[in-house]
């Protein structure tokens, strides 16, 4: 079956412009979830700022639907040492009507396509994780990240508090290069 135009999801860059559309995005998981910690959802001058500042040195990427954007992802500083100069945290947010259609496939795809050209050969992921499933907080994150090939590789214990719990993270990893001695 022939996609129709009106199910075209286009990933570009994200810009200034975008930022309101971004917020509105991400407060839903500020406000109604635990899959980020924080508390406030912030500011459009705060968060263009983090936009800003990453788009410096890695990717920033939204994905549209039929002209409206509907989630983005971007990369971020692993650990801020030289060493670490070829790995990356990798974070996406998909408006809630976007999960589970392969919007998300489509903009982590695009993003390490991008990563892979300024040479970054680790990507790692920062998970919210419930001991426990419950209205907060559940494990859809990590199932996609596992679908999109990345591993577990550590956990700290109930480290985050919201909405009067505690919640774990997770960590996981994925290798998009090879790991050649230059």
């Amino acid at each position: 079956m022939e996609t129709l135009e009106k199910d075209r999801i286009m990933i570009r860059d994200a810009g200034p412009e975008d930022v309101k559309r971004l917020l509105e995005i991400y407060d839903h998981y500020v406000v109604k979830t635990a899959i980020t910690f924080e508390y406030v959802t912030p500011t459009p001058e705060e968060f263009t700022e983090r936009m800003l500042r990453i788009k410096k040195r890695y990717p920033y990427l939204v994905a549209e639907k039929n002209g409206r954007v509907m989630g983005y992802a971007y990369a971020g500083v692993f650990k801020d040492r030289a060493a670490y100069d070829r790995s990356c945290e990798v974070t996406i947010y998909l408006d809630p009507s976007s999960q589970k259609c392969g919007m998300g496939r489509k903009l982590y795809e695009a993003l390490e396509e991008r990563l892979k050209a300024i040479g970054i050969l680790n990507l790692y992921a920062c998970i919210s994780w419930p001991d426990k499933e419950d209205e907060y907080l559940n494990r859809n994150s990590p199932d996609f990240h596992a679908h999109m090939g990345y591993v577990k590789v550590g956990e700290f214990h109930k480290c985050g508090y919201k909405f009067g719990r505690w919640y774990s993270m997770i960590w996981m990893e994925k290798f998009i290069g090879e790991h050649e001695v230059i």
